[in-house]
């Protein structure tokens, strides 16, 4: 057993070794300012680099479970999970401070980024389960209700950014005072004891010291890079588009979140693989938060900074369009887990519909699926509304009616 474990540790080491190699390349090509393979090969370079440290930074922030308290556990990690999103999209903001024509590339990353956790990650982690389980159910913990009734309350809000046509400074201490609240909420439930995985359990169980320097290094370094990379990638982005004729809307928009979500899209998979699909789900849902919340709410912040304004970051007609789909979208979203569950044709419909509107980018076609999605929307809160007290109460650390525990399904 124990030679068993150890070859299991070693296999562990090479994956993070070969992390910390491939983040490589793209710190030297900046630091360097190299650009020996011209403009596309240097971009893929860069997006390997930020993705190789998107892993680093997540199996380092579950490894640190181990050493602070439940709720500092949740802040960090959260944090840490959108930094490489964070990242990207910040400096599209900033750029577009010092030139509006940068301002919708910021709208198309944070859009494309919660659209494909939504309508990707969510219906995975269900079909994961569904296939290993059998079951057309997957039952969420009560836990998460916070979650649902913090996504709830940024998704509603969202609707007044395209309304107004501009991401505000107010707009970010609202939706910074979701976040908090949120944080607060789940640091007063009771969590267990974290169960790690993969290279994050072979860090957690080094002894304290060497576990917090490997920790203290892996967060520098993977910050390093993502810092030294995201301009290069986000402009490489842009140059690349014109290069092969595609729309650089769309290549920004799709591939560079597609990149940074990558690690919580695999994290996800490998616990509802395990059988833990319950919170599989729970981490995808508490991802659309930190998003919907963070993200959106440092874009004002990078664009004031960077043109020394106090204006908010405009949006034109397209990017009105993509935030109200995008708010739609997670409505919907919303909507589906009111029960704390997920089902097979509910799952169906989130991957589906994201489909569709991936796959048709048009203006008439997005504001109609946005009126789908809120009439959706509209038919399940109507149907369910009996079960937002209960949420409510759930989420404030009580115990459901007993009815709802005798009605809820299973999974």
């Amino acid at each position: 057993m124990t030679t068993a474990t150890g070859s299991s540790n070693a296999k562990m080491w090479l994956v993070i070794l070969g992390a910390v190699v491939l983040a490589l390349p793209g710190l030297v090509l900046r630091l360097g300012h190299l650009e020996p393979m011209g403009t596309i090969a240097d971009t893929l370079v860069y997006g390997l680099a930020i993705v190789a440290c998107a892993f680093m930074l997540a199996w380092a922030a579950e490894a640190s479970e181990v050493e602070i308290s439940a709720g500092l556990a949740t802040a960090v990690v959260a944090l840490i999970a959108v930094l490489p999103e964070y990242a990207v999209d910040m400096t599209f903001a900033w750029k577009a401070g010092q030139d509006p024509a940068f301002a919708p590339f910021a709208i198309a990353n944070m859009t494309g980024g919660n659209r494909l956790l939504i309508g990707a990650a969510w219906p995975l982690v269900f079909f994961i389960f569904w296939y290993r389980a059998r079951r057309s159910v997957l039952q969420l913990e009560h836990g998460h209700a916070i979650e649902v009734i913090a996504l709830a309350a940024a998704a509603v809000y969202s609707f007044s950014l395209p309304l107004k046509g501009t991401i505000a400074l107010y707009d970010t201490v609202i939706l910074a005072a979701i976040f908090i609240t949120y944080v607060y909420l789940v640091s007063k439930h009771e969590t267990s004891e974290p169960d790690l995985i993969g290279p994050s359990k072979t860090i957690g169980e080094l002894p304290q010291l060497q576990r917090r320097i490997v920790l203290v290094a892996m967060f520098l370094y993977a910050a390093l890079v993502i810092l030294a990379s995201a301009d290069p990638f986000a402009e490489g982005l842009i140059v690349t588009g014109e290069l092969l004729g595609i729309d650089r809307f769309l290549l920004v928009q799709w591939f560079a979140p597609l990149a940074s979500e990558a690690p919580e899209f695999l994290f996800a998979a490998i616990l509802a693989w395990r059988g833990r699909a319950a919170i599989a789900m729970g981490v995808v849902v508490s991802s659309a938060v930190n998003q919907w919340t963070l993200l959106v709410g440092g874009l004002p912040i990078a664009f004031a900074l960077s043109g020394q304004t106090l204006q908010g970051l405009p949006l034109d007609g397209r990017q009105m369009e993509e935030v109200l789909l995008t708010a739609a979208q997670c409505t919907f979203a919303v909507a589906v887990v009111l029960s704390l569950s997920i089902s097979l044709t509910e799952a169906s419909l989130l991957v589906g519909l994201f489909a569709l509107q991936f796959l048709i980018p048009f203006e008439g076609f997005r504001l109609g699926m946005a009126v789908l999605y809120l009439v959706m929307t509209a038919f399940i809160v109507v149907r369910q509304r009996k079960l937002i007290p209960g949420l409510s109460r759930l989420a404030r650390g009580g115990q459901p009616p007993a009815a709802d525990q005798a009605t809820s399904p299973t999974g």
